[in-house]
């Protein structure tokens, strides 16, 4: 019973209880004198009607209160916590629509946790299980250490090293532990750069950067410059080996704008929002050292949210897939 629930304030509703309580006292008073009632039988009259009548109205007045302290207890013992019912619209329905909002965030958390500690194991597993059983192989003399075997197993290595090297730097932005070296710096020379380092890796992909020499970007170029890395890499992966891909900068005049095209399959429009999870995959066919960790994009949203800029993926853009990055020319967030 939550009679009091469209008044916005929770001293109304103290007040209105305690009017309620005077009222039945003068009306038990003024009954009592007309009917020859005893002094000494009021007040315990009193008291019985003002319990019964007020005792549902606080009763609903503190409900929300009672749900969020139980459910408190259930989140500190480990159990899923229920939904408060959150009709009031005071200052408790307001506290407690803010704790379901705590509680659906905590749950999104424990379930990237999960998803996060499930995603690391398998993709550590896979190269580790290669290494040993090629090891076992050689010691056991089936297989021969002969350098095809050892090129297999060195780039399993690195693999592995990437994977951790791109955790724990994750794991540094999503904490604050890596701030931005925050200076001005020209634009070209970083996507030249990046492209050039691609270009090396990737030798049948043609890179083509469009920018003009004095566009100037303020961040950290060390920072951007893993940012179009990784971004041109994706690229590379989900494209055709003789594919063109360009990366183009301009300056709208409030920020600077990247882009990466590719004409690879492009993305479809229900997976463009979770593309920059972490381990998440548009194509799961695409696994091991052909489909990446699925850490860069996760990796590139989090440096583009330090800048205070944007990441998105252009859905209209056909053929293939045309990543966009904003970042403003006004001061940045350096936590």
């Amino acid at each position: 019973m939550r009679p009091l629930d469209g008044v916005r304030s929770i001293k109304v509703k103290l007040s209105i209880v305690i009017v309620i309580a005077v009222a039945i006292s003068a009306v038990v008073s003024t009954i009592g004198l007309r009917t020859g009632i005893p002094i000494w039988l009021r007040p315990p009259i009193t008291v019985t009607i003002a319990l019964a009548v007020t005792y549902p109205v606080a009763r609903g007045l503190t409900a929300p209160l009672r749900e969020m302290a139980s459910a408190t207890e259930e989140i500190a013992a480990g159990r899923p916590a229920p939904t408060i019912v959150a009709t009031s619209q005071d200052e408790v329905g307001r506290l407690a629509r803010s704790f379901n909002e705590m509680r659906a965030q905590l749950d999104e958390v424990d379930r990237q946790r999960r998803d996060l500690v499930a995603n690391v194991s398998h993709e550590l597993r896979t190269p580790i299980t290669a290494l040993q059983a090629t090891l076992e192989n050689i010691v056991d003399g089936v297989e021969e250490a002969d350098p095809h075997t050892l090129g297999v197993m060195l780039a399993q290595t690195q693999r592995l090293s990437r994977m951790v090297s791109q955790l724990l730097d994750l794991s540094k932005l999503e904490s604050g532990a890596s701030p931005l070296h925050r200076r001005r710096f020209p634009v070209r020379p970083v996507l030249d750069q990046a492209a050039a380092e691609s270009q090396l890796a990737s030798p049948a992909t043609r890179l083509r950067v469009e920018c003009a020499d004095d566009i100037n970007a303020t961040g950290d170029p060390e920072r951007m410059h893993q940012v179009v890395a990784n971004l041109v890499e994706n690229a590379v992966r989900h494209s055709p080996p003789d594919a063109e891909i360009v990366v183009s900068a301009c300056d709208d005049g409030h920020s600077l704008v990247l882009a990466i095209t590719d004409s690879g399959p492009g993305i479809p429009a229900a997976e463009v929002d979770r593309v920059f999870e972490r381990f998440y995959r548009a194509d799961q066919s695409r696994a091991g050292a052909s489909g990446g960790s699925g850490l860069g994009l996760a990796i590139v949203r989090w440096i583009v949210d330090l800048h205070g800029g944007h990441v998105g993926v252009d859905v209209d853009h056909t053929p293939g897939c045309r990543v966009t990055v904003t970042i403003p020319h006004e001061e940045i967030s350096t936590t």
